[in-house]
């Protein structure tokens, strides 16, 4: 039914909201008056600004990909939970991290985060694609590559983050590029009435 899956929409729409929020009131202004005394808070600064982005990405591309469901099944509902349970964490290491000035450890976390709440994103978007209708056999092979190619890279940024935290860290913001535009696109309509009239010829 269109209800439940508005009700989906509308609840993980409510959880980015409120982690966004939580990310804000994390945010403590300098107690000195003068310019250069925000200098100091620059992994603070960096740290909230990817987070955010990422929290952006998320919510782009869930609302995208919720435009294909019809009726969603118990399955994609929990893994959609279990999705929003990784995000909801992220204001947590977003805050060690740029308590600590991007260390190793919680830049490991951080970018560990991220393979949480990337690899459950690729198997709601895999559950999705699997019971849609309008998208085409190259529109899901591409989804499949860049999602795979971005959880590669965030796995990778955990390791380099052993390495050196800002190599993890570069690794995080070059995965959450490739998500910067939704994966796949539905047919066109022209394309899918087309589509529709030849599957009926056949069946005849």
């Amino acid at each position: 039914m269109r209800e439940t899956t508005d009700r989906v929409s509308a609840y993980s729409d409510s959880v980015f909201a409120v982690i966004v929020t939580i990310m804000v009131l994390q945010l403590r202004p300098p107690a000195s008056p003068h310019i250069s005394a925000l200098y100091a808070l620059w992994p603070t600064a960096v740290s909230y600004v990817v987070s955010y982005v990422f929290i952006a990405i998320i919510w782009v591309n869930h609302h995208h990909l919720m435009r294909f469901v019809k009726t969603p099944t118990q399955s994609l509902i929990w893994t959609n939970f279990l999705h929003l349970f990784f995000v909801s964490l992220l204001p947590f290491t977003t805050e060690w991290m740029a308590k600590t000035r991007l260390a190793t450890v919680p830049v490991m976390a951080y970018a560990g985060l991220f393979v949480c709440a990337d690899g459950l994103y690729n198997i709601f978007e895999r559950q999705i694609l699997e019971g849609a209708t309008d998208i085409d056999d190259r529109g899901r092979r591409l989804a499949r590559i860049r999602a795979l190619l971005a959880l590669v890279l965030f796995g990778s940024a955990v390791l380099g983050a052993l390495i050196q935290p800002w190599i993890g860290f570069s690794l995080v913001c070059a995965a959450l590029v490739l998500h910067l535009q939704p994966d796949v696109r539905s047919i066109p309509l022209t394309r899918r009435v087309s589509l529709h009239t030849q599957v009926k010829r056949i069946n005849r």
